[in-house]
């Protein structure tokens, strides 16, 4: 029991640090004998539990993802008015962007190679479907009350709130610089938030 114990603490190390190196480093730029220092464990000890360098960036990008999915399940969507669960998703996804940089610096790193890791686990595939599944029930409802329109997709609004969560995040550097302002500052998250709900509200109400 302890030994297992032992093996999980190991694991779930060497994933936090790997996720360190791999979203400040790309995956061609990444060592295995970096983390392996960082980690104070040896080389072999990575390619005993993950096979490898690309199977240790595999595993990280699951966790990854895992972990927003975990989140979206977390909300009980289904409880809430369709508006108001629009409205909680878009904030809940923006927390979890400007929380975790690292997770935009990842499917940033898997996009410069053209998603072919991604490819290789099915169970990364299989890790989006909650997210749509639970906009869809969420869209269906809104749909049937008449609330929401009926002219959009659940990838339609995954995608709209995707894309200015990874703004905030991918872009605060530069466009904090040519604007002279601190994108991360709490006052400007805070408005920046409110922002995307109004905006995912407004467009999904609009008839």
């Amino acid at each position: 029991m302890v030994q297992s114990r032992d093996a999980e603490r190991t694991r779930s190390e060497l994933l936090e640090v790997a996720t360190e190196v791999f979203s400040e480093q790309g995956y061609s730029g990444a060592r295995v004998d970096e983390i392996a220092e960082r980690t104070r464990t040896t080389k072999r000890m990575i390619y005993y539990y993950f096979g490898g360098k690309e199977g240790l960036f595999l595993a990280v990008l699951e966790a990854a993802y895992r972990r927003i999915r975990d989140l979206e399940q977390s909300l009980h969507a289904g409880d809430l008015e369709p508006v108001d669960a629009v409205r909680r998703i878009a904030e809940l996804t923006f927390d979890h962007h400007v929380d975790h940089p690292d997770f935009i610096r990842l499917v940033s790193v898997e996009n410069i190679h053209r998603g072919r890791h991604l490819e290789k686990v099915e169970s990364l595939r299989e890790l989006g479907a909650p997210a749509a599944t639970v906009l869809d029930e969420v869209l269906a409802r809104g749909r049937a009350s008449g609330e929401l329109r009926s002219d959009v997709d659940a990838v339609d609004v995954h995608m709209m709130i995707s894309a200015y969560c990874v703004f905030q995040v991918a872009n605060s550097a530069t466009f904090g610089y040519l604007f002279g302002r601190d994108m991360l500052a709490p006052d400007v998250r805070e408005r920046h938030r409110r922002i995307l709900g109004d905006i995912v509200v407004g467009w999904l109400t609009a008839h």
